[in-house]
């Protein structure tokens, strides 16, 4: 048994999110968003290091390691999760991180998300993104849908992802899993392949250059359903960020082409509870419509906050909104929610209630 193993194990029974692993530090982990050391875990040096990267490769993965200094990989360990392991190196020597990728994929129910967010795998075609910073349980809220598509309908889902993270076991929908280096050589490639494999679904890990995106927005407007994450915080700049990528005499085509694909985009942030012993999904909606295709095509970013405000009914909701839901229900850190807040005078008050409280 690697001896990165029995960390693993540590990771999933006390709830970590990720484990870091730095010369000189002993291990620590990530749980509920705060880094804290494992207790009674030494402190690493280099040769240990060494063995502790270096047991869980293969020798491509060592010599890929060697060569660029970097390395993207996923392992399982079987009755405990999958990990997402990124290796690099620092001023100290070899460092890596692991993110903990659960075997059992929670359904979008169990997540707690919005119910509007279900009614994105009954989408036909188009573009859907779901955004957010690092950490912010992107992946998990794109699995959620992907399972959605698997257990409602029939169709073929590609998956393209570096590397691939959550395995779907194919239910009443047919699914193709492709991980970068390993079976495609890039995004770019895996994607040019992808529209010839008769797909119906095709999810892109992280749409994280312009060719990418270029040809995310291209297979939507082909007719099919993609599937997508960004890191970005809010729908707008969601929208600018995809436009901003491409050089400006190319702009207004891609204005047009995303105003057409649209369909819906989801932004995601992760909240401490009110007792610090876990966090919650929170999320700002945008869903495609005339108005948006408008919105987009004139470049008037401005308008997405009003169609938003006035979507309501059909499940849209601001980032703002959705905190200070959770927040007034006494759900959720009002320290938290005031530091992730837009509008900050708008959380002034709880804060102010949790002093009192004092």
């Amino acid at each position: 048994m690697a001896k990165l193993d029995a960390l693993f194990k540590h990771m999933k029974d006390s709830g970590a999110s990720d484990l870091h692993l730095v010369v000189g530090e002993p291990p620590k982990v990530r749980v509920h968003g705060t880094i804290e050391p494992i207790e009674g875990a030494p402190v690493i040096n280099k040769e240990q290091m060494a063995v502790l990267l270096g047991e869980i490769l293969n020798e491509q993965q060592k010599s890929s390691y060697g060569n660029d200094r970097d390395l993207d990989f996923a392992y399982a360990l079987a009755g405990v999760a999958r990990f997402r392991c990124n290796y690099f190196h620092q001023n100290n020597g070899a460092a890596a991180v692991f993110r903990i990728i659960p075997e059992k994929i929670k359904t979008l129910a169990e997540l707690n998300l919005p119910p509007v967010i279900s009614s994105f795998a009954d989408y036909e075609r188009g573009l859907i993104l779901i955004t957010g910073p690092t950490g912010s349980g992107k992946s998990t809220t794109l699995a959620g849908v992907i399972n959605d598509i698997n257990e409602r309908h029939e169709k073929h889902i590609i998956t393209v992802e570096d590397p691939v993270e959550f395995v779907h076991t194919p239910k009443k929908s047919l699914i193709t899993h492709r991980e970068i280096g390993q079976h495609a050589k890039s995004f770019e490639t895996a994607l040019h392949a992808a529209v010839r494999e008769d797909p119906d679904v095709i999810l892109v890990g992280e749409m994280r250059d312009l060719e990418t995106i270029r040809l995310a927005l291209t297979a939507a407007e082909m007719g099919f359903l993609v599937l997508g994450t960004l890191h970005t915080n809010s729908a707008s700049k969601t929208i600018d960020r995809i436009v901003d990528v491409f050089p400006a005499s190319q702009q207004p085509a891609v204005r047009t082409m995303l105003s057409g694909s649209i369909v819906a985009i989801c932004s995601q942030l992760l909240v401490k509870t009110v007792d610090g012993k876990g966090r919650l999904g929170v999320n700002e909606i945008l869903i495609g419509s005339a108005a948006l295709g408008n919105a987009i095509r004139e470049g008037n970013s401005n308008m997405i906050k009003s169609i938003i405000q006035a979507g309501g009914n059909q499940g849209m909701q601001m980032m703002d909104s959705a905190l200070e839901k959770l927040v007034a229900a006494g759900k959720a850190d009002p320290d938290d929610v005031f530091m992730k807040a837009t509008d900050k005078t708008r959380f002034h008050k709880y804060v102010q209630q949790k002093v009192a409280a004092v």
